[in-house]
């Protein structure tokens, strides 16, 4: 197929291919083309008309009416597609979201895994105390003795926090020169404006 470097999750033409060779893979040799219609949301001719471009390609082999088996090749670019939906899955679970459910907070006491912590916000950055003093709790992923990081997860309630401004400069790309040709010395004035600089 013209785009078959175009994966699944890049191409909607792609995508619907998937879905209907998956479908005629879970109910070969006999394929009713308005089950697949019906199960991915499209209309039996679009079905039809994905078929017949997957015969052209030597994904599918017609055996007659309604009678339809993938073939090798088209087995091929199943498991290719699929090898690469699961590794977009793995690192949206690893990376994305396990990301979002364990937190680094600066422990303000020693911490045992498994501990719940009292969450604060001090001078931008959060910190965690043992026990469950505070408007917002967590519980620790990690052993951390006073002032190193405590991984926290399990969060509960608002942390308390005064709000502050956040200047953010933004430096030209490298193709445009980079930090090179960016001023300091309105960095310089705006950094002397901030009681963090990071």
């Amino acid at each position: 197929m013209a785009d078959d470097d175009t994966g699944v999750l890049r191409s909607k033409r792609n995508a619907t291919r998937y879905q209907i060779l998956v479908g005629i893979a879970e109910r070969q040799p006999a394929v009713s083309q308005q089950e697949i219609a019906d199960d991915i949301g499209v209309t039996a001719q679009a079905v039809s008309d994905y078929i017949g471009d997957l015969v052209d390609h030597g994904y599918v082999t017609k055996h007659g009416r309604g009678r339809y088996e993938v073939t090798k090749e088209g087995v091929d670019w199943l498991i290719s597609q699929t090898d690469t939906l699961r590794s977009f899955l793995d690192h949206v679970t690893e990376d994305v979201i396990g990301q979002v459910d364990v937190e680094t907070a600066i422990a303000s006491t020693d911490i045992a895994e498994g501990e719940t912590v009292t969450l604060t916000m001090r001078e931008g950055a959060l910190h965690a105390m043992a026990g469950d003093t505070g408007s917002a709790t967590a519980v620790a992923v990690t052993d951390a003795e006073a002032d190193t990081d405590v991984g926290v997860t399990n969060f509960e309630g608002v942390v308390d926090y005064d709000l502050g401004t956040v200047t953010v400069v933004s430096l030209p790309r490298v193709q445009d020169g980079g930090s090179a040709v960016a001023d300091p010395d309105r960095i310089a004035a705006l950094a002397a404006d901030h009681d963090i600089v990071a």
